[in-house]
């Protein structure tokens, strides 16, 4: 307040007028901070009126304001009205014995009409009512005001057409509780316009009207209808307070609801976290199977290059066997010796060829029979992985391990073919060193044995087409023998991948029926259709990247094809491995059940939540049916005794009127 003092006092200065000392003292007074400034019965000046309208706009710190009985001007009340339109702290103003005329009921106004703060207005012991267009300009800003709630127009000398505008006033605004009218000239007309305003005035609780010549007829009706204004307050509290508890008791329902359903959606999260978590694993662990595949491939494709290389060279061996039979048919004098040592070698080779055909023959055999056996564990072991798909991961595992061994027999494969490539090599560095010394020999007994090696010759030529013959059919029967082995093989490929082919469509199968399920429960809440749409949207990317991962798992078989063989070899360590892992299935589809079983027992909690929640809603509207039915009832009975009053109030107005007819009062009022 000191602050506020000096302000007034710089204004004042600045005005070039010297402040009034009544009202620092006020203004320096510690009941500023009760939230009130009194400067009723002091003299206010016109200056002093200027600098306080200056003070008032904004925030003041004070809620009330008295001015009473201080001979305020019609130019100073309209500055400081004008200061108060913008204020938003003084909630009450107290104007009495100012002697306010027109120009202060236009600035009360436009106070009306801008001010949102002031609840209180007093305007006891002026003079509003005398000037007719200043007092409807007041009327109008009451009108358009929604904020004021009591209003002293006590000793305003207001008449019956003044009553009139404060009538149609009242029947727009909705705020205002208390009206004091006492002392005035409102008469007859101005009563009877009060009453027709308050059939649809619905705020106004008090209406004092004494001492304005109306009759007690009107007052009784006017009290009858603030009563009636009362009690429908009362009833509208109670309904509202109703209400407010009911809203109160379904935020509380809502709330719990909202809580539950959150617990379940956090499960939920949980769960696609752990599954996430697997999948990241089966990820890294189908990776690290490609990356095995990778190098095994890249070791076949090695030994393939070996391979091909070691059949080049027995191509050029052949080459140089053909190119020697040419030279023995050129020199007729070397073929005694060579003829004998060619017959030695083919007898060997013949022999040799023999041993290596039954070798043959019984690897084949062998390799047919355990081809039967691994054909029927195969079948056993395909029917045991339709339980569970998760058995993949399990054995790709397993298969890191066969490849490790594979990579050490390629390793062993490769020293046994570089042993046999330096023995042939050996051989064929010894077949050169003895045809060189054979040729010399030749050489010096060529002429000699010439006739008798001819026939021989012949001979032995006969005895190589023959053995050539056979060889190509052994050929040949070990091809037909290897694309029957290879056929087969394609066959077990082929029943294996439609059977893994029925088995994830089961699984698919099973996954959708446990997604119909999900969208079956959580269809119960309706208000959360959103989040059932998202956890759709999550469930299709994961069927999307489990396809991925079946695309990608039937390329690794493609792959995996070409090590069948050596594949087949280790089933029988691979089925103890499976039968375990089988039991680890087991156990995950057990923790399975049991987390279907708590979404299960989660469900039937919503369910009866939510049927709890429909009870109670149906009990409030129950409530609530009832007291709009005594509200109408109560409404019924107003309107029916607002008719009765009307009646008795127009059986009134004609007796009035015709008295005043009758009378020789009203006949000079008729020539006037």
């Amino acid at each position: 307040m000191e602050q506020l003092a000096q302000e007034y006092a710089r204004l004042c200065a600045a005005a070039g007028a010297a402040p009034q000392e009544a009202v620092l003292r006020r203004l320096r007074e510690p009941d500023g901070a009760r939230g009130r400034l009194d400067l009723a019965a002091q003299s206010l000046s016109l200056q002093t009126c200027s600098a306080l309208g200056r003070l008032l706009p904004g925030a003041a710190p004070f809620a009330a304001l008295a001015l009473g009985d201080c001979s305020l001007s019609e130019e100073g009340v309209r500055l400081l009205l004008h200061g108060l339109c913008s204020n938003t702290t003084v909630k009450s103003l107290d104007l009495k014995g100012n002697n306010l005329r027109s120009m202060g009921a236009e600035a009360l106004g436009k106070l009306l009409r801008q001010n949102k703060s002031i609840r209180s207005l007093t305007l006891e012991w002026n003079s509003l009512g005398m000037w007719e267009e200043g007092f409807s300009f007041f009327c109008q800003g009451l009108r358009a005001n929604n904020f004021l709630q009591h209003l002293d127009l006590r000793n305003n000398q207001i008449n019956h057409q003044g009553a009139g505008e404060l009538a149609m006033a009242l029947t727009q605004n909705t705020s205002l509780q208390e009206l004091d009218l006492r002392w005035n000239n409102i008469g007859l007309l101005g009563g009877r316009a009060l009453l027709n305003c308050l059939h649809s005035n619905k705020t106004l609780k008090r209406l004092e009207l004494a001492g304005n010549n109306v009759p007690g007829d009107i007052l009784k009706a006017v009290e009858q209808a603030l009563d009636h204004n009362q009690d429908r307050e009362v009833i509208v509290s109670e309904a509202q307070n109703q209400l407010n508890i009911l809203s109160k008791e379904v935020l509380s329902l809502k709330d719990e609801k909202n809580k539950q359903f959150m617990d379940f959606v956090d499960t939920v999260d949980k769960q696609k976290e752990e599954r996430a978590r697997i999948e990241k694993m089966s990820a890294a662990r189908v990776s690290q199977l490609q990356e095995a595949l990778d190098e095994q491939y890249s070791i076949m494709n090695s030994l393939k290059t070996k391979l091909q290389m070691t059949e080049a060279a027995l191509a050029l061996s052949e080459q140089k066997v053909h190119n020697l039979g040419e030279l023995l048919n050129a020199m007729k004098q070397e073929q005694n010796c060579v003829a004998e040592c060619h017959f030695r070698e083919l007898q060997q080779q013949k022999q040799e060829g023999a041993d290596r055909e039954g070798r043959l023959l019984h690897d084949l055999s062998a390799a047919s029979e355990k081809n039967l056996l691994l054909r029927n564990q195969v079948d056993e072991l395909e029917r045991k992985c339709k339980v569970q798909q998760d058995q993949l991961f399990q054995v790709k595992q397993d298969l890191t391990k066969t490849t490790a061994e594979l990579k050490l027999r390629a390793v062993e494969a490769e020293e046994h073919l570089e042993m046999e490539k330096r023995r042939f090599k050996q051989s064929l560095e010894d077949m050169e060193s003895l045809r060189v010394k054979e040729v010399g020999r030749v050489t010096q007994h060529m002429e000699a044995s010439e006739r008798s090696m001819h026939n021989r010759i012949q001979s032995l030529e006969a005895i190589r087409i023959s053995l050539e013959e056979e060889l190509s059919q052994v050929k040949a029967a070990a091809l037909t023998e290897r694309g029957q082995a290879e056929e087969a093989l394609i066959k077990v490929r082929s029943q294996a991948r439609l059977e893994e082919q029925q088995r994830l469509e089961h699984l698919e199968e099973k996954l959708r029926l446990m997604t119909e399920s999900r969208d079956e429960a959580q269809n119960c809440c309706l208000k959360q259709k959103e989040m059932v749409a998202e956890a759709q949207a999550k469930c299709k990317q994961l069927s999307l990247y489990a396809d991925g991962l079946r695309r990608r798992l039937d390329e690794l078989q493609q792959d995996l094809d070409s090590k069948e063989e050596e594949k087949v070899r280790e089933l029988n360590k691979v089925k103890v491995e499976l039968q375990e892992q089988v039991g680890h299935l087991e156990a995950e589809r057990a923790a399975q059940d049991g987390l279907r079983e708590k979404i299960a027992a989660l469900e039937r909690q919503l369910k009866a939540l939510s049927s709890n929640h429909r009870e109670a809603l149906l009990d409030k509207e129950g409530e609530i049916s009832l007291l709009l039915e005594k509200l109408r009832m109560k409404e019924a009975e107003i309107s029916r005794l607002r008719e009765e009053e009307a009646q008795r109030a127009s059986f009134l107005q004609n007796a009035i009127m015709a008295y005043v007819q009758g009378s020789p009062l009203g006949s000079h009022s008729s020539r006037k």
